[in-house]
């Protein structure tokens, strides 16, 4: 049966400004980073999607080394888009990024031209792509001046592969110095997608933060859940979890009580409620997941005393 989305799906969610660009991004996005493999069913696959799609999640992350192995969810999710959502192509946000190891020898990872350009003509193959709408580069290159990979995130703009382009993992003075060299290129940098939740803080502690909100650039946090530390199955079944990071989230899960939410929503709205912050990257696993996180959407706003509660606790 043919995939027809949800007529009333863009009334339940929220788009942010994406930094001092033209793009909205919805509040919750949907990354492809362990749950869209091989060994994944891909008809399950297809019913995250849909669910995402049905619920306003217009934004698909991806990356060319994400999956099982690397390089499957791209082909996944270019099974699935030429089955379900090329009428929609023009609705989506579709990102990719390169930086990690893909293939062997001294051109398979890092920063350099050589490999930011093979990267995105592979993920566009695998995705049977022209273009994608946002590609980042996806950590700082030690060994390649930061000159080089801007210039190569310029020349695939230019080229029509991309229509924006991001950078991931920078930390803070990397970012201001590559929001610097592309605007002087003239391809502005539109997003940073760093980690950041309430257990991995450094985003406020290395004064990331700071950097995006001066430059005027969107951020898309990953991991918002701390893999899946800040769920209720964790702190009803704390397996692995230490002693101390166990008696945080029981703590956490008394305020998201009180406020009618879940740990995993308490812990969504929390990233989200930094108006530099534009949105919070899930994963998901099951249906259920997407469903529970877009309700976190329902009560964003915190009181000061909740806030200096959770500060509290995370000390």
């Amino acid at each position: 049966m043919a995939y027809e989305a949800n007529a009333l799906r863009y009334d339940q969610m929220i788009y942010r400004a994406c930094g001092k660009s033209g793009l909205k991004l919805p509040a919750i996005a949907l990354g492809l980073w362990r749950n869209f493999g091989f060994d994944r069913p891909l008809d399950l696959s297809r019913d995250i999607l849909h669910a995402a799609f049905d619920s306003g999640i217009t934004h698909f992350d991806l990356a060319n080394n994400y999956g099982g192995p690397q390089g499957a969810a791209e082909q996944n999710f270019g099974i699935l888009l030429k089955r379900d959502f090329l009428p929609y192509r023009d609705e989506l946000v579709i990102s990719s990024k390169a930086g990690y190891r893909m293939w062997k020898g001294p051109y398979g990872d890092g920063g350099s031209r050589k490999y930011l350009i093979s990267s995105i003509d592979q993920s566009l193959k695998r995705m049977g792509l022209d273009y994608v709408d946002i590609f980042y580069h996806h950590k700082p290159d030690r060994d390649t001046p930061i000159e080089e990979s801007m210039m190569a995130l310029d020349q695939i703009v230019r080229s029509g592969k991309a229509l924006y382009v991001g950078i991931s993992n920078y930390g803070a003075e990397e970012t201001r110095e590559a929001v610097r060299i592309l605007a002087a290129l003239g391809t502005p940098c539109l997003i940073h997608q760093p980690s950041y939740s309430m257990l991995y803080r450094w985003l406020e502690t290395e004064k990331v933060i700071d950097a995006i909100g001066d430059c005027a650039i969107g951020c898309i946090c990953f991991s918002p859940l701390s893999m899946g530390k800040l769920t209720n199955k964790t702190v009803n079944d704390p397996v692995g979890i230490d002693d101390k990071v166990h008696k945080r989230l029981i703590q956490l899960n008394e305020i998201a009580t009180d406020r009618g939410q879940s740990l995993a929503q308490l812990s969504l709205a929390w990233v989200l409620r930094d108006k530099r912050v534009t949105t919070a990257l899930i994963g998901a696993s099951r249906i259920e997941h997407i469903a529970d996180s877009v309700a976190a959407l329902n009560k964003l706003d915190f009181t000061p005393e909740e806030l200096k509660r959770i500060d509290e606790i995370l000390a």
